[in-house]
């Protein structure tokens, strides 16, 4: 089989291990991706009584066509905590720095890992960085636009549909030496809605498949 093969099966194989820790009864977040593609029908086999959350309109789309019970996590009456959320990534260091936002859901992914008790990552291998590197992607407002994008510099708008919230997608092509303190600048930029690096401490589980199996690591 050829590496985008192997690939495929890897994601399929975390998806798998990732829908069997879900139990009855808990409210899960499905964050978007490729990963999570194969995380749905995982857990609709399952048959659970749960209820989600989902990360993007895709995501809820194909949960509701196989018969997940979707809710609103938009509103005051949206869940408060989620039990677990599990979601896929970009890039994975050891460090356990994420960078996610390739299909432009950062945002609501992040929001979903924020309010989850435990967050799980689904990995295939390919995902495996040394450290986090550019692009890092971002959520910007569209009200000031040119202002912001001169205040963080080196940065490429991307030519696609806005976020389901409105905001302008672009990525971040700047160096990220250290991860905290390029977090930390971008966060603090107004304009900015939100950006693709995930710390750490979100991180309760990364599933990474290798080959024919699936090893937990958890973050330092």
């Amino acid at each position: 089989m050829n590496a985008v093969g192997d690939f495929e099966r890897e994601k399929r194989l975390a998806a798998v291990a990732a829908a069997d820790i879900v139990q009855n009864g808990m409210i899960v977040g499905l964050g978007t991706g490729s990963t999570v593609a194969y995380l749905l029908p995982a857990l609709a086999a399952r048959r659970l009584d749960v209820h989600c959350v989902t990360s993007s309109p895709a995501t809820e789309r194909a949960a509701r066509e196989l018969g997940i019970e979707v809710d609103s996590f938009t509103g005051p009456d949206a869940p408060v905590r989620v039990d677990l959320t599990i979601d896929g990534a970009d890039q994975v260091a050891p460090s356990g720095w994420l960078v996610k936002g390739g299909g432009a859901a950062h945002t609501r992914e992040k929001a979903l890992a924020t309010a989850a008790e435990r967050f799980v990552v689904i990995v295939s291998s390919n995902k495996l960085v040394e450290r986090p590197a550019p692009p890092i992607p971002l959520e910007l407002l569209e009200y000031g636009l040119a202002a912001t994008l001169a205040r963080l510099g080196h940065v490429r708008l991307r030519d696609v549909p806005r976020s389901p919230d409105g905001g302008v997608i672009a990525d971040y092509l700047g160096e990220v030496d250290d991860p905290g303190a390029t977090a930390a600048r971008l966060s603090s930029t107004t304009g900015l809605i939100e950006h693709g690096l995930f710390a750490p401490a979100l991180v309760s589980e990364i599933l990474v498949a290798r080959g024919e199996r699936v090893e937990r690591i958890t973050t330092p």
